[in-house]
C-alpha cells in the first residue's frame, strides 16, 4: 500500500513562512506539496501550487535518498564510522525489508503532489478565465515530468512498483495498489515525458527558471535517460539531438581555475540543463553529509584507479580529479564544498545545487545510444569531447576501436564516473548497462564488487549479485503488511 499523508493547513503556513524570503524565481510564497480542497480557485494558486513541487524536491529528504541509492552500492565511496547499520547493510548487500532505506516515501509523496497539480489545475480555468490554456499546459507540464522522474527513480531503485496516477486527497482515498513490471513503469515514465514535451516552455526567461525549472530541454534530457533503460537506442539519440540541436547548452571550459566554480560553486552554468536550487535561505545538506561528521567519504582507490595523475608532471592533471571530484589529502568528496580549487565553502555557504542533467550528459547519453546503434566512431567522438574537456589522463584512454561495442561500454561507463563522480549516477549507470541482452554485461557489476567489497565479504555480495534480483531493493515492510496481500516483496528477499 502506497502511504501519503494529508499536510495540515499550519504545516502549510509553516512552509509558507519558510521560504517567504526566497527572491530568484519563486515570484510567489509557495505551498508544499498537498494543500486544501478549496484552495483550486485562481492561476496565481496554481502558480503557487506548481512552485510548492520545486521547493518540496529540495526540502524533503530527495537529494540525500539520490545520493545514497546511487552511490552507495559503487567503488566510489568509503561509508564512514559515523554511518547507523543500516548504511552498512546497504552497502554490503545486507539490505532486510525492515531497513529504513528501502522506503520509497520521498518518491510517492513527490508523486501525490504532482498528481494533485495534475488532477485539480484544470478546474481553475472554468472559475477563473485569466488562466490561458498555454499557461495551464505549462504547469501541467512540468507536474508530468517530476511525476515521470519520480517514476523513473522508482523503476531503477525497486524495479516493479506500484503506478499511482490520481490524487489522493485523504486517507480514506488510499487504495492498495498492485505492482507494475518495470518495464510498465517505464513506459508510464515515457508516456507523461511525450505529453509534457510540447505543454512545457522552452525559457521563463531567467537563467535560475530556466536552470531551476523543466523545460523542454529537461524533458528531453529526461525522455533520453528513460529510452536508454529500455534499450531504445534511437529514440534516446534523437531526443538527446533535440537539446544538442538547440544550440542552448554548451560545456563550459575546463580551465582548472574555473571548471569546477562554473559548474558547482555558483551553480546555473551554461552547461547546466535541470539542477535544484539551494541557496542561502534554503542550504543544501552536503556540508553534513560530506564534511562535518561526514557519512561518506571517497573511495580509498579512486584518485589512483579512475583519474590517474601524471608523475612527470604535477601541471597535467584531470581536472575532475584532484580538488574536482575529491580531496586526495583528506578523500573528502570535494565538488559540492568548492568555490576553486583552493577555496573551500563554509556551512552558510552550502548552496551548491543538486545537478540532475547538464549537456556532459546529454553527449554522453547519445554515444551510448550511437553505441547501441553500431555507430562506433561517432560514440567515441562525443567520449573523446568529454576527456579533451576534463583534461583526462593517457593512461585512462581504454582505446577500443569503432566497432568493438563491448570496449566502448566500457568507457563510456569508465568516462561517466570520472565526469559525474558522486552526482548520484554510478550504480545506475553500471546497472543499466550490465542489464542489457539478458545481463550480458553482468561482469560490470561483479568487477566493481570485487574493487570494493572487503575480503572477508567479497564472495558472499557476489554470490548475492550475481542473483538479479538482488539488484533492486526490498519493499518496505511496514508497506507489504499494509497492502493486505496486494503488494509482493520483490523476488530476491521474499515476503
Amino acid at each position: 500500500m502506497i502511504h501519503i499523508f494529508k499536510k495540515s493547513i499550519p504545516a502549510l503556513a509553516l512552509a509558507l513562512l519558510s521560504f517567504s524570503s526566497c527572491d530568484k524565481w519563486l515570484d510567489l510564497k509557495p505551498q508544499e506539496g498537498v494543500v486544501a480542497e478549496d484552495y483550486w480557485k485562481t492561476k496565481e494558486q496554481v502558480r503557487s501550487a506548481v512552485n510548492g513541487l520545486y521547493i518540496s524536491l529540495i526540502t524533503s529528504s530527495l537529494t540525500q535518498e539520490l545520493f545514497m541509492h546511487g552511490e552507495i552500492r559503487t567503488d566510489m565511496i568509503e561509508v564512514s564510522t559515523f554511518a547507523t547499520q543500516a548504511y552498512t547493510e546497504y552497502r554490503f548487500s545486507d539490505m532486510l525489508s525492515t531497513n529504513s532505506f528501502s522506503n520509497w516515501r520521498t518518491f510517492y509523496r513527490m508523486i501525490n503532489y504532482c498528481n494533485n497539480v495534475i488532477d485539480n489545475a484544470p478546474d481553475v480555468k472554468a472559475v477563473d478565465p485569466t488562466l490561458k490554456q498555454a499557461e495551464l499546459d505549462a504547469y501541467i507540464g512540468e507536474a508530468l515530468a517530476i511525476r515521470a522522474w519520480m517514476y523513473l527513480n522508482l523503476a531503477r531503485i525497486w524495479g516493479d512498483v506500484p503506478i499511482k496516477l490520481n490524487y489522493t486527497a485523504s486517507d480514506e482515498d488510499l487504495a492498495s495498489i498492485a505492482k507494475s513490471s518495470q518495464s510498465e513503469v517505464l513506459k508510464a515514465v515515457v508516456a507523461d515525458l511525450v505529453r509534457a514535451e510540447p505543454m512545457v516552455h522552452e525559457t521563463f526567461g531567467t537563467t535560475a527558471a530556466d536552470k531551476g525549472k523543466i523545460t523542454r530541454y529537461t524533458v528531453n534530457a529526461l525522455l533520453a535517460d528513460a529510452y536508454l533503460w529500455q534499450d531504445e537506442y534511437q529514440k534516446a539519440a534523437d531526443a538527446c539531438d533535440e537539446i544538442i540541436e538547440a544550440g542552448v547548452f554548451e560545456l563550459v571550459s575546463g580551465d582548472p581555475s574555473t571548471w569546477i566554480n562554473e559548474l558547482f560553486g555558483q551553480g546555473n552554468s551554461v552547461e547546466g540543463i535541470f539542477e535544484l536550487q539551494y541557496d542561502r535561505q534554503q542550504l543544501n545538506p552536503f556540508y553534513t553529509l560530506f564534511r562535518q561528521n561526514a557519512l561518506y567519504t571517497a573511495g580509498q582507490n579512486v584518485y589512483e584507479d579512475l583519474f590517474q595523475f601524471d608523475a612527470t608532471d604535477p601541471e597535467n592533471f584531470d581536472v575532475r580529479g584532484d580538488r574536482g571530484a575529491l580531496s586526495t589529502a583528506t578523500n573528502m568528496i570535494y565538488k559540492y564544498h568548492a568555490f576553486s580549487r583552493t577555496q573551500t565553502k563554509s556551512l552558510e555557504d552550502s548552496y551548491t545545487h543538486w545537478i540532475v542533467y547538464r549537456y556532459a550528459d546529454v553527449l554522453l547519453m547519445k554515444a551510448e545510444a550511437l553505441n547501441g546503434l553500431n555507430r562506433g566512431q561517432e560514440a567515441l567522438d562525443l567520449i573523446y569531447t568529454i576527456r579533451e574537456r576534463g583534461n583526462a589522463m593517457q593512461g585512462t584512454d581504454l582505446d577500443p576501436g569503432a566497432d568493438d561495442e563491448q570496449g566502448i561500454t566500457d568507457f563510456i561507463v569508465a568516462e561517466r564516473a570520472r565526469e559525474f563522480a558522486y552526482e548520484g549516477k554510478r550504480w545506475f549507470d553500471v546497472l543499466r548497462n550490465a542489464r542489457r541482452n539478458n545481463y550480458a554485461r553482468l561482469d560490470l557489476i561483479t568487477g566493481m564488487i570485487v574493487n570494493y567489497a572487503p575480503a572477508d565479504r567479497q564472495q558472499a555480495m557476489l554470490g548475492k549479485y550475481r542473483d538479479v534480483n538482488s539488484h533492486y531493493l526490498p519493499i518496505y515492510y511496514m508497506e507489504i503488511q499494509r497492502s493486505g496481500g496486494v503488494l509482493e516483496q520483490n523476488a530476491f528477499y521474499g515476503n
